[in-house]
Order: structure tokens, then C-alpha cells, then sequence
């Protein structure tokens, strides 16, 4: 995956699930994801080894995605994003059923 692309995706998916870390695991992503400060300079300003911080970001990555894979709450809101606009496109009722199942 391209690092623009995994960045983007990493994002999204923070700003879902981003109550469920700490406070220190939420400044070190955005860091590192949303003003592009490499490891050494997240170290430093927290006064702990690169290591850490690599560490701390891998674990944060690496919840995200078992978060989305077990809650699902991007793929569901994707879906229902496109049976609304496939319904506004057609005016076809049977994408706002698939909509109402999708809840059931």
C-alpha cells in the first residue's frame, strides 16, 4: 500500500475510532499522521526513544485495523452511503429497503 493511500485509510479510520485510545497514543498519531513528524522528533519532544514511539504507533495501527475488522462501522457507513446514492440516482425503492435491512 502506498504511504499516501495507508495514511489516508489510517486516518479515516483514527478519526472512528479515536476515543478508544489514550491521550498519549492520540498526540503521538497525530504527530506523526497529521503534521508529519518523523519518530526521532515525537521522541524528543516527549522525552522517550525512538523506539517507543514506533512501538506506541504500531500498536495504535494495528488496533485500528482489528477495531474496523471486528466493528465494521467504516464498511457499514460506506454501504449505506451508496444504496443512498444509488437510490437518488434510480429513485429505485429497492436500494432504501437493502437500507432498512442493513439494521435488522
Amino acid at each position: 500500500m502506498e504511504r499516501i493511500e495507508k495514511f489516508s485509510q489510517l486516518n479515516e479510520l483514527f478519526l472512528t475510532y479515536k476515543s478508544l485510545f489514550t491521550e498519549k497514543q492520540i498526540e503521538y498519531f497525530n504527530y506523526y499522521y497529521t503534521l508529519d513528524y518523523s519518530y526521532q522528533e515525537i521522541a524528543d519532544i516527549y522525552g522517550v526513544s525512538r523506539n517507543a514511539i514506533f512501538d506506541a504507533l504500531k500498536k495504535v495501527e494495528d488496533n485500528l485495523y482489528l477495531y474496523e475488522e471486528n466493528l465494521q462501522i467504516i464498511k457499514r457507513r460506506n454501504e449505506r452511503k451508496t444504496l443512498i446514492e444509488k437510490y437518488l440516482e434510480t429513485k429505485d425503492i429497492k436500494y432504501l429497503e437493502a437500507l432498512q435491512r442493513m439494521d435488522e
